[in-house]
């Protein structure tokens, strides 16, 4: 049976208000070791920032991300799921959108994140239990 994601979704995420600059959000990236940042706003989560977005919008453009607002360069729309998604599921959209992190949400209320290290830790146990029940059943002891 195909699992869901529920158990591997971040919902103690760190975020930054959307007034913070791009600098401030790769540093806070670098110093927790993470690959994204929650933006948030007066009506709540914003978007997601990522480190992709650092290198594909800012630096990998010239400019200057002690300059730049994270309101400007969030990710406003970023690709969605429910907390009961399969992985399989979210495996998919990230392959789609070349994304490495999905937001997670019930309804219009905000959950978490899940990543692609959660997804693939996820299915990794998957397999390994599929193994252990087909062992059983070679060696008769099912």
């Amino acid at each position: 049976m195909p699992k869901k994601i529920t158990p591997y979704i971040t919902k103690d995420v760190v975020s930054l208000d959307e007034n913070k600059t791009v600098l401030d959000a790769a540093m806070e990236m670098k110093v927790r070791y993470i690959g994204s940042i929650v933006v948030t706003g007066e009506s709540g989560v914003v978007g997601i920032f990522t480190e992709r977005d650092v290198t594909m919008k800012v630096v990998g453009k010239g400019k200057d991300p002690d300059l730049l607002l994270l309101k400007d360069y969030v990710d406003k729309d970023p690709v969605t799921v429910r907390p009961d998604e399969k992985c399989s599921a979210c495996l998919e959209l990230m392959k789609e959108h070349r994304c490495r992190h999905l937001m997670v949400k019930d309804g219009d209320q905000f959950v978490g994140i899940v990543t692609i290290r959660g997804i693939i830790q996820l299915m990794l146990g998957e397999k390994e239990e599929l193994i252990g029940h087909l062992e059983k059943y070679i060696t008769g002891s099912l």
